[in-house]
């Protein structure tokens, strides 16, 4: 009993023959209390007008109808029965036909066949479930092909350091260098430059998995930004870049100082590599309603609509063949902005005609875990 009830199947077709059970009662009920005075009524009626019945002949007249009555509902009860069995075999097939592909979908995706997708039926409730599975399949299919580009992107940003790093080992044991000053320090900038890319990896994994342990405190925005980009002038006075940054009255808000300057490092730092000599970048710092805003703006390279789509996606870089960082700085900047409850973004006019990018951080906001 348990194997009829515990399935779709089964339980279709406990609710049909139900109806039907339900039905033949109700029929039978009111056929004997009701079909018995009118058969009555009806045929005393028609022996006055034929001049009287024997009371044996209309005892049998009278059985004769109930019999006939209650074979008629014998008839219509199995009829009924049957029909319903059917109905609900054809009700079940054609519901569970589209929840066999959804488990065969299934089943696929635990396997890694992230292509899979389920046909739509035609019911409305069934097409709305294939519809969230596909769009599941979707979104695996997305995330594994996120984590095989990311896995080629390690891959080949640790190739270059690993292979000069084993050119200069290779050479010192060979005699081939001299173990002076000069070999060993290149060695080591390509063992930092690894260990910035391992850094920068796990800092990346903690905040987009948000377990960075934010520090809040009242902090102001304003005052950091100027100290951030003062730290950096040198730099710009190096490179013949003009900065501005200029704070004109406090901007208080709950962050963590730390990370929020790491943002603005990277943003500032950005915009000084992708701006030429002669060029110049601008910090503001505005109040929107309900927000604080730092935005910094360049005339440098600017940015496409495609680059614009993917400047915050891991190792993208818009230009390579200019000095830069390992190209998750701006993916680590956005996460650790959403953190905050803020967010980051970018807009440019075009290439050739620099960028801007804003940091934007709600007032009176607190950690929050993507």
């Amino acid at each position: 009993m348990k194997a009829i009830t515990g399935s779709l199947r089964g339980r279709l077709l406990i609710s049909h023959l139900g109806v039907v059970i339900v039905g033949v009662l109700v029929v039978l009920v009111a056929g004997r209390r009701l079909g018995v005075v009118f058969v009555d009524n009806h045929l005393r009626s028609m022996g006055g007008m034929m001049g009287g019945l024997a009371s044996t002949e209309f005892s049998e007249l009278e059985q004769g109808i109930t019999v006939a009555f209650n074979r008629a509902l014998l008839w219509a009860a199995v009829i009924s029965s049957l029909a319903a069995m059917a109905a609900a075999t054809f009700s079940a097939r054609r519901m569970l036909r589209p929840l066999e592909e959804v488990r065969r979908v299934a089943r696929r995706l635990a396997t890694g066949a992230y292509s899979e997708r389920v046909p739509i039926p035609q019911e409305e409730e069934l097409a709305a479930l294939a519809a969230d599975v596909n769009a599941l399949a979707k979104a695996l299919e997305e995330t594994e092909q996120r984590r095989l580009r990311l896995i080629a992107e390690v891959a080949h940003e640790l190739r270059t350091p690993v292979a000069t790093l084993k050119g200069y080992l290779e050479g010192l044991l060979d005699g081939v260098f001299e173990p002076d000053p000069e070999t060993l320090a290149a060695s080591v900038r390509e063992a930092r430059r690894m260990e910035r890319l391992a850094t920068d990896l796990s800092t990346l994994s903690r905040t987009e998995d948000g377990r960075m342990d934010l520090h809040l405190k009242s902090t102001d925005l304003a005052a950091l930004s100027v100290e951030v980009a003062d730290r950096l002038r040198p730099q710009f006075t190096d490179q013949n870049v003009e900065l501005v940054a200029v704070a004109h009255a406090p901007a208080m808000v709950p962050v963590d100082r730390d990370r929020i300057a790491q943002v603005l490092t990277n943003l500032i730092g950005n915009a000084l590599s992708y701006t030429p000599s002669g060029g110049r970048v601008e910090v503001r710092i505005d109040q929107p309603p309900g927000l604080l805003r730092v935005t910094v703006t360049d005339t440098g390279r600017g940015l496409s609509e495609e680059q614009l789509s993917m400047v915050f996606e891991r190792f993208y870089r818009a230009d390579r063949s200019l000095p830069g960082g390992t190209g998750i700085g701006l993916t680590i900047a956005r996460s650790l902005a959403r953190m905050h409850g803020g967010d980051l973004t970018v807009t440019s006019p075009g290439l050739g005609h620099g960028s801007s990018f804003a940091l934007t951080i709600p007032v009176g906001s607190g950690a929050h875990q993507p």
